[in-house]
């Protein structure tokens, strides 16, 4: 059965592009965190990704290129519990907002201009200001 892991309303990413590496956790868990491989590698290869268009590689690329290695590979490491399917889990959710987070587009800021309350404000802000330092100087002779 192939899952898909939905993104947002418009792309969801086959599961089997997703590539998974287990191994020791790190940490306290006494004789457990020895023998079991409880850290799950998520990696997922974002340059040859057939689920993505070129726009969203390049604007995944960009947002996440601190977490892209140099061949493309977006890697997510969880060891958060001991269990290895509850931290596949958690690394799944953690691509899924990761990408979801860098594909989403920002607003686009429309300038505008200062209110009249807002100039009143600061106009009477700064003169309050004045008073103050005013009364710093030393008095007249």
């Amino acid at each position: 059965m192939n899952r898909q892991i939905n993104i947002h309303n418009r792309l969801s990413i086959p599961e089997h592009e997703l590539r998974f590496k287990f191994s020791k956790s790190s940490g306290p868990g006494g004789q457990h965190v020895n023998k079991a491989a409880t850290k799950v590698e998520l990696l997922f290869d974002v340059q040859n990704s057939p689920s993505l268009t070129e726009s969203q590689r390049n604007r995944i690329a960009k947002k996440l290129e601190k977490r892209i290695s140099a061949e493309g590979i977006l890697r997510i490491e969880v060891q958060d519990t001991r269990s290895q399917v509850k931290n596949r889990q958690k690394a799944i959710e953690r691509f899924q907002k990761l990408i979801s987070e860098a594909l989403r587009k920002p607003k686009r800021r429309i300038p505008t201009k200062p209110g009249e309350a807002a100039k009143e404000k600061r106009i009477s802000e700064k003169k309050q200001r004045s008073e103050i330092k005013k009364y710093r100087k030393p008095p007249p002779d």
